[in-house]
């Protein structure tokens, strides 16, 4: 058997502490707004069951595949997605040029992130809103200008950004053992108190049982070969695949853990998420009289609208918006790591400089996402404003074609015993459900998704 590389290369910058430790950090980088505000409208705007239904299959299918490939990928380079991918097409294929995927995934978290942030900033916004009390007994009016006054408002809506940036940065600069994964180890249990605090109150106060019927009675009529194909890219998406992120993890991860093993924990932890947030989400929404398909404003204008109308809706406000920003918390700290680890790497830049310079470039990168909510809401080409062109690149565009380059490499360039040394090496019933998961299934689903992106499907 050939030399294991991970056991050839050390990590550069430390390794999680523990098994756990890396699958709270992966679990916080995939759980995050795809998994608390995306899901529920998506769900609710494609009928519920049946789609969830796809969803899961496809998380599973798909998604579980291209995750392990990429850890499989990080662990054996042991450096950021850039250098793994340019020493690994070294070893495998014959040549360096491999290293433009991992170039592109570091290119897609920051676009992701430079916009992701300014929603993460709307969320910590929210939490002082809930609580202030001016959603009480308020009407869709008060709702809707609430969120106009801050989204339009660049001074406003800037503010929220840079202060999750600033709380982003201070996370990253601390590095892997101190900062990423002691973060995540307050972060996610606390996460999931507050949803399972939340869950509590959905079944005491609201529709428990229509939202129960909705979100898992298949009703196969409703569900469109459209509809199927967003939840495959929702599944591919939530899972944070494609984006480098999910690599330069690996790269931090134990020689003896066992990448099957923590890949399926990952992905049960997210779906479970995305799942108790649909139950927290839809029982509100049917016990107030609203829409479940009222689309990307479900969150920041219908449960509003909702919260104030309960007794007690203003500490329930203010548990679900907090819910919301340690999601989108985790999901950025793992967004910024891996431009970290390259300009540590090729600068030869310290954490803490590394960290302020990408923090500050993503930063200003989101300042355009701003002003296109403001005053240039009716500068428009391409698919919208700036921030829906630069949604649409980073999300239809690079991390499919970033998802799709990883499991072809994992599954077609590398050597079988390459692989076969990271996941099992004795190529057992794992090995072999992954190899046909990422050789075959997920390019295929990819590659739907990524031509339903760009209108050809």
């Amino acid at each position: 058997m050939a030399d294991s590389g991970a056991a050839r290369r050390q990590s550069l910058h430390g390794q999680w502490s523990s098994r756990l430790g890396f699958i709270l950090a992966v679990s916080g980088s995939a759980v995050g707004l795809g998994n608390i505000w995306r899901f529920p409208y998506v769900a609710g705007e494609n009928g519920g069951g049946a789609f969830v239904l796809v969803y899961l299959l496809c998380v599973f299918g798909v998604g579980l595949p291209i995750m392990m490939s990429e850890i499989l990928m990080g662990r054996r380079g042991r450096r950021n997605p850039v250098a793994t991918m340019r020493l690994l097409g070294e070893e495998e294929a014959g040549h360096a040029q491999w290293q433009w995927v991992g170039g592109m995934g570091v290119c897609g978290g920051f676009l992701i992130l430079s916009f992701y942030s300014v929603i993460a900033g709307w969320a910590v916004a929210y939490i002082f809103e809930g609580g202030s009390g001016v959603f009480r007994n308020a009407d869709a009016a008060v709702v809707n200008g609430v969120f106009a006054s801050l989204t339009t408002s660049p001074l406003i809506s800037g503010a929220w950004h840079t202060a999750f940036m600033a709380g982003t940065i201070f996370v990253v600069a601390r590095g892997v053992e101190r900062g990423l994964e002691s973060a995540v180890r307050v972060l996610m249990p606390a996460l999931i108190g507050l949803m399972l605090v939340l869950l509590g109150y959905s079944m005491m106060a609201g529709s428990f049982a229509e939202g129960v019927t909705f979100l898992f009675e298949p009703r196969f009529d409703e569900l469109t070969p459209a509809a199927m194909l967003e939840a495959l890219g929702q599944a591919f998406f939530t899972l944070s695949v494609g984006m480098g992120a999910i690599m330069a993890y690996g790269a931090y991860l134990p020689e003896e853990a066992s990448i099957t093993s923590t890949a399926v924990a990952v992905v049960i932890a997210d779906t479970a998420i995305a799942m108790l947030s649909a139950l927290v989400i839809f029982p509100i929404v049917f016990a107030n009289g609203l829409d479940p398909a009222s689309g990307p404003g479900l969150v920041f204008q219908s449960l509003p609208l909702a919260f104030g109308q309960m007794p007690g809706g203003e500490i329930i406000a203010v548990i679900f918006f907090l819910l919301l920003t340690f999601a989108a918390w985790t999901s950025a700290i793992s967004l910024m790591e891996p431009a970290v680890a390259w300009f540590m790497e090729t600068l030869e830049f310290g954490r803490v400089q590394a960290a302020v310079t990408v923090g500050g470039i993503i930063w200003g990168l989101g300042l355009l996402s701003v002003l296109s909510f403001g005053p240039w809401s009716q500068f428009r080409f391409g698919n919208g404003t700036i921030f829906d062109n630069i949604e649409y690149l980073a999300n239809n565009v690079i991390l499919p074609l970033g998802g799709l380059a990883i499991v072809i490499f994992a599954g077609w360039i590398m050597a079988r015993i390459s692989t076969a040394d990271e996941i099992d090496p004795k190529c057992g019933r794992a090995y072999k459900l992954w190899r046909v998961g990422a050789r075959f299934v997920a390019p295929v689903a990819v590659v739907l998704v990524l031509l339903n992106a760009l209108g050809l499907f």
